[in-house]
Formats: structure tokens, C-alpha cells, sequence
């Protein structure tokens, strides 16, 4: 599993770009965007091969077979680190089933990230990925955000970012406290940190361009 950058190529790391040189073959998300990454690194020459939520679960015998037979297969996501929010998970659990070795290339992270310059507190946090869209799953989630007292930590696309962070406010109360980081390490990185309330209203007077991430303060504490 390598990690790429999520946005700044400047972080894509040595360790990463060795890995990727010295691999028979690279799943990716998209091969397009891949093949851009390994030009930017001067790598040719790596068999390419799709793995995306849509094939993952058709792609891991393929997978295992190459690596029993010797090969050395390296996955990586569009962005950050594979398995999170992205493909991954099922082929490591499946390649750990059968005793395979498999190593990880840490780097860049977009929950990490936000976490920490959220200004929220990081000692404790959960990692909630993108809510439901809709429907009963969507409001239980809401109200298990409601009762948690760790940071949470979201996903979310820029289309859906005011509404999301309205259900937050009337699931939380408009006066937990949020972060809103958009585009991390490009060009036009920004962090508003503020409350819900604030921050839907916010979010709601202006178009939200580019990838999102939501952290949100925990619940505040009860008396027993």
C-alpha cells in the first residue's frame, strides 16, 4: 500500500516513489491519473492495472495470484493513503487470509491534516468517512454524531457540504464546534473554523470548490 500526495506532488515521498519504481505491477483508481503521478517521477516502464470500488472484490484473486507467484503488486488511491475512504481494505484482509506479506508505504493524509489544524482537540477522534446521503442510515448516523464525545473527522463533496453541515447543526446544536478544510496542501488551501451554525451559513452563501474535509468537536460532557 503507498501513499501519494493529496494534492502538493512535493510530498509524494522517496520511500514512495522507490516503491513504485520497484513494483511488477500498480493497482490505481483511475490509470490515467496514475500514469500522470509516475511521469511526474520519472517512472516507466509499470504494468498498470484499475482497482476501484467498483472491481475491487473481482481484482483480488488476480492480485494474490501475482504476489504468490513472487510479483510485487503496490496499490495506491487517487489521493492519500489507500484502504481509506478509497480501495484497498478488501485486498489486504484477503491477502493477510491467505499469508501473504504485506507492507505499508506511509505518507499524506487529508484526515490527519484537518485533524490538526482544525484547532479541535486530537488526543482522541473517530474517523466517520462520507455520511449516508439519505434516509434512516443518514439520520442514525447524525444522531450517533450527536452523542460522540470523541472529534469526528468527515468527508464530504463540495455539492453537499452546506447541507451536511446543516444536518449537523440541528442533530449537534448550532454551537459545536467545526472546521472546514478545503483543498489541503494546493494552491488554495483554507481552513474557517467557527461553530455549525456559522459554518452552515458560511458554507451556504458561496460555491465550495474542491475536496472537503469536516472536523467536528466532540459532545460536550454530562453531568451523572
Amino acid at each position: 500500500l503507498v501513499a501519494t500526495h493529496i494534492g502538493n506532488l512535493g510530498d509524494l515521498s522517496p520511500r514512495a516513489v522507490q516503491a513504485l519504481r520497484d513494483a511488477d505491477v500498480i493497482y490505481c483508481e483511475d490509470t490515467r491519473h496514475s500514469r500522470k503521478l509516475l511521469t511526474h517521477a520519472g517512472i516507466t516502464g509499470v504494468s498498470l492495472r484499475s482497482l476501484h470500488e467498483h472491481n475491487e472484490d473481482d481484482r483480488i484473486a488476480e492480485v494474490l495470484r501475482a504476489v504468490g507467484e513472487g510479483r510485487t503488486a503496490a496499490i495506491v488511491s487517487d489521493a492519500g493513503m489507500p484502504g481509506i475512504s478509497d480501495p484497498g481494505s478488501r485486498v489486504v484482509a484477503a491477502a493477510a487470509q491467505a499469508g501473504l506479506t504485506v507492507t505499508v508505504i506511509p505518507g499524506p493524509s487529508a484526515v490527519l491534516a484537518a485533524l490538526v489544524c482544525s484547532g479541535l482537540p486530537t488526543d482522541r477522534f473517530c474517523f466517520e468517512g462520507f455520511l449516508p446521503r439519505s434516509g434512516r442510515d443518514r439520520r442514525e448516523r447524525l444522531e450517533s454524531l450527536a452523542l460522540e464525545p470523541r472529534t469526528s473527522v468527515l468527508f464530504e463533496a463540495p455539492g453537499r457540504v452546506a447541507a451536511t453541515l446543516c444536518d449537523l447543526a440541528e442533530a449537534c446544536g448550532d454551537g459545536r464546534q467545526a472546521a472546514i478544510a478545503r483543498e489541503l496542501t494546493k494552491v488554495h488551501e483554507e481552513v474557517w473554523r467557527g461553530s455549525l451554525a456559522e459554518a452552515a451559513s458560511w458554507a451556504g452563501a458561496q460555491p465550495i470548490r474542491g475536496e472537503v474535509v469536516l472536523v467536528l468537536s466532540g459532545a460536550p460532557e454530562t453531568e451523572v
